[in-house]
């Protein structure tokens, strides 16, 4: 890309995620007295707490409680509790509140109420002096430092590290750590890729797709959020079995689809849906696997390739938003600290 790293503060906050990657990995002290906690309490079910990219970081780890450790899992309804007023029973439950700053009214109060029925709270955030961390009986904080996009972008990342982490000691699961070992390095790596075809296109479409599967779903849909946000195109996160269950037909060639595909068994079905699209000739754009028409790093860990595919498409939506005269760190209509409830 002809535009340096610093071009704004989202450009300068991508470029520190690889460093901020390697600190929290090194604070494994903290994750193994909350794996301990979790063990203690044996939850028979994970509750996802997070709106917007926190909440995509939710789907992440949904996948990861679900498939790596059996714990089944889902996401909450903050709506439940603070607009209808019917907290649900909850003992025996883990409830994760995910929130960058940790200050958003409903998530601090859905928690409130979570613990007050009976569930084990835990708050992966950014600020431990939050009041979401301080409604929590357990904090798993990213200690990402200052944020000062609007769109974020390293406490995403680091947060899904940090649930990973967790995952990775709850099931003492050494090929999980061994993968979060390589994250730091493939990061940076990734720091290189230009993805900014994929985002121009995008840019100029009256609406665009980004399509994965089980790991990589809960990354899709934080590309589309960024991309709708930032570029200000409408765009639609979609597994690639939902894609066929009606969306298909939304597709055209003037609707880019962007594929992410990490080597594992959702593989099959990113492949065969490529297939289809090319065969239509439609406008996609792949990342990773033997179809991949992106610059990509090579297969890694699956389960972290979707994470560490984030950082060349937020470089590209950051140099395209600049390209077209967009304000990367302040979309409209958008603040660092949502409140709602």
């Amino acid at each position: 890309m002809a535009e340096p790293h610093t071009g704004s503060a989202m450009g300068r906050e991508i470029a520190e995620i690889p460093t901020a990657a390697e600190r929290l990995l090194a604070n494994t002290d903290v994750v193994a007295a909350i794996a301990a906690r979790i063990e203690r309490a044996n939850p028979r079910i994970v509750v996802f707490c997070g709106r917007g990219s926190s909440g995509h970081v939710g789907i992440y780890l949904r996948y990861l409680f679900e498939a790596r450790l059996g714990i089944l899992a889902s996401a909450a309804a903050p709506s439940v509790v603070t607009a209808y007023r019917r907290p649900p029973e909850m003992r025996d439950a883990l409830f994760v509140v995910i929130s960058q700053s940790g200050r958003s009214p409903d998530l601090v109060n859905a928690t409130q109420v979570a613990r007050k029925h009976g569930a084990l709270t835990l708050a992966i955030v950014n600020d431990a002096d939050s009041p979401a961390a301080k409604a929590s009986e357990l904090v798993l904080p990213i200690a990402a430092g200052a944020e000062h996009s609007v769109a974020a972008t390293k406490t995403v990342l680091l947060s899904m590290i940090a649930g990973a982490q967790l995952v990775a000691a709850l099931g003492r699961d050494d090929d999980l750590g061994g993968g979060l070992r390589q994250v730091p390095k493939r990061l940076s790596r990734s720091l290189e890729c230009d993805w900014s075809a994929w985002a121009d296109s995008a840019a100029r479409a009256a609406a665009a797709f980004v399509v994965g599967r089980g790991f990589g779903l809960g990354c899709v849909r934080e590309i589309a959020l960024k991309v709708a946000e930032i570029l200000r195109v409408p765009t639609i996160g979609h597994s690639a079995a939902e894609l066929r269950h009606g969306p298909r037909a939304s597709i055209s060639p003037s609707t880019p689809v962007l594929l992410l595909r990490q080597n594992d068994e959702a593989a099959i079905a990113i492949d065969d849906l490529v297939k289809d699209l090319n065969e239509a000739n439609e406008t996609v754009f792949v990342a990773g696997g033997p179809a991949g028409t992106l610059p990509w790093i090579g297969d890694g860990h699956p389960v972290f390739d979707p994470v560490v595919m984030l950082v060349p498409a937020y470089r590209a939506i950051e140099v395209i938003a600049r390209r077209r005269g967009f304000d990367p760190d302040h979309p409209p209509y958008l603040s660092k600290v949502t409140r709602t409830l």
